[in-house]
């Protein structure tokens, strides 16, 4: 018995999330069809100009804004962003530094400062159960 291999294929809005891009600004090309895995390997590989320039210039998901500007996506919508932004509109946050992206932004450095120590005591207890 021999086995087929099927083509892995995903729809458009998983392609877009796994190449960090705002689906609604891709090639119409890209939005209606679907993309194999090798398509989406040699897009990452390779990246053409539309991919490029919504990488570098946005708009960009509020994943991508989210991490650029240092905050959670909940602190994003505490803050009022809701919609995708550009690069340009990035960078006039990050300059205007309005009070509640300081705010989030301390929260998520406590947040991450909170997962080092819960790691650490999670290593120094493995640690612990390995000499037991």
């Amino acid at each position: 018995m021999t086995s087929h291999q099927n083509t892995q294929t995903m729809k458009p809005a998983t392609a877009a999330k796994k190449l960090g891009v705002y689906l609604e600004a891709t090639p119409a090309e890209f939005q209606e069809g679907v993309v194999s895995r090798t398509e989406l390997n040699e897009l990452q590989a390779n990246p053409p100009a539309w991919l490029q320039e919504l990488r570098k210039n946005g708009p960009h998901p509020r994943p991508v804004v989210a991490a650029r500007l240092g905050v959670s996506i909940a602190g994003l919508a505490r803050g009022g962003i809701t919609d995708p932004l550009t690069t340009e509109q990035i960078e006039a946050l990050r300059q205007e530094s309005p009070e509640w992206l300081q705010k989030e932004r301390a929260t998520q450095a406590e947040v991450r400062k909170e997962n080092v120590r819960i790691k650490e005591r999670n290593e120094e207890r493995a640690r612990k159960q390995q000499r037991a």
